[in-house]
């Protein structure tokens, strides 16, 4: 039994070490070592990497003498040595650019009553530069708002524009996986437990806010249903409610994670829209959620 519950939420997630998203073009330190885009620094000099700032500052203690970086990379540890050299500045760089948190708005699928767990999003938090999933150490989701919408037109995607409460969280998340971001709330949303469902091609509703704090129900129409799927495209999508249609053009940024029900039982979680086709997008079968969160 979940309470549904379909409300934007700001997320903000940090790394486990730092991402690197670009390489600076010509012969810098960091393409003479080996370096690659999407590669994870966990450690320099033998100091684990919590920061960018932090990693800038292992590196000005280097003094520009080689150091060992153990790296992540495609599920294994790489260790390279890099020697990082002075810029006009007078600052050791290695010519890489790194991050180490990300941000934004997304929307609670569901809260388990009894375990106070909650799922969102129905996909991972991705970094922008490399679509790489982030790799995850903590986070938390915040107050959300929606404040504007950009509508979605064909080959455009549209967004939810929202205002987060940063003088509070919800509560903390303890993981970011392919099919969400998974946590637990301080206190329970408002709303009734519903059973957990098997999605089927046919009529369905979502919840979704679009409007100021307002969650309303909309109509949808689910086209394909198939276990197999991969990166939370278990289910094909149409929108059919004319008032969503009106407001968002279909399915917009921020909407992922709003949960499908259908007969009364919540079946899964909005995920994607067709960037040639707004109206029509993906969802995840929310048994794939509750594995992904350690729940099922």
């Amino acid at each position: 039994m979940l309470v549904p519950v379909g409300h934007t939420v700001g997320v903000k997630l940090f790394s486990r070490g730092v991402l690197v998203v670009k390489l600076t073009d010509g012969g810098t330190p960091a393409r003479e070592c080996g370096l690659r885009t999407g590669d994870v620094i966990v450690k320099c000099g033998g100091a684990p990497v919590t920061s960018t700032e932090q990693f800038q500052s292992l590196l000005q203690e280097s003094g520009g003498e080689a150091a060992d970086l153990q790296i992540d990379r495609n599920g294994g540890s790489v260790t390279l040595s890099v020697e990082p050299s002075r810029n006009e500045e007078g600052v050791f760089c290695i010519g890489a650019w790194v991050r180490d948190s990300m941000a934004g708005i997304g929307t609670m699928t569901y809260y388990d009553p009894a375990s106070g767990a909650f799922g969102a999003l129905g996909h991972g938090v991705t970094d922008t530069d490399t679509a790489q999933l982030m790799p995850f150490s903590n986070g938390s989701i915040l107050p959300s708002t929606v404040k504007a919408v950009k509508k979605g037109e064909a080959g455009s995607a549209g967004e939810l524009r929202g205002d987060f409460d940063l003088t509070r969280d919800l509560g903390p998340l303890y993981a970011n996986t392919n099919s969400g971001v998974f946590g637990t709330l301080e206190s329970a949303p408002e709303g009734q437990a519903v059973p957990v469902g098997t999605a089927l091609p046919g009529e369905a509703v979502i919840l979704a806010n679009v409007q100021g704090d307002e969650v309303r129900e909309y109509r949808i129409e689910i086209l394909k249903v198939t276990s197999g799927g991969t990166d939370g495209r278990d289910l094909v999508l149409s929108v059919t409610d004319p008032a969503l249609l009106e407001v968002t053009g279909g399915i917009v940024q921020g909407m992922s994670g709003s949960p499908i029900l259908q007969n009364g039982r919540i079946v899964g979680a909005v995920t994607h829209v067709l960037l040639n086709d707004p109206c029509k997008g993906y969802g995840i079968l929310i048994d794939h959620m509750l594995e992904a969160a350690g729940t099922a």
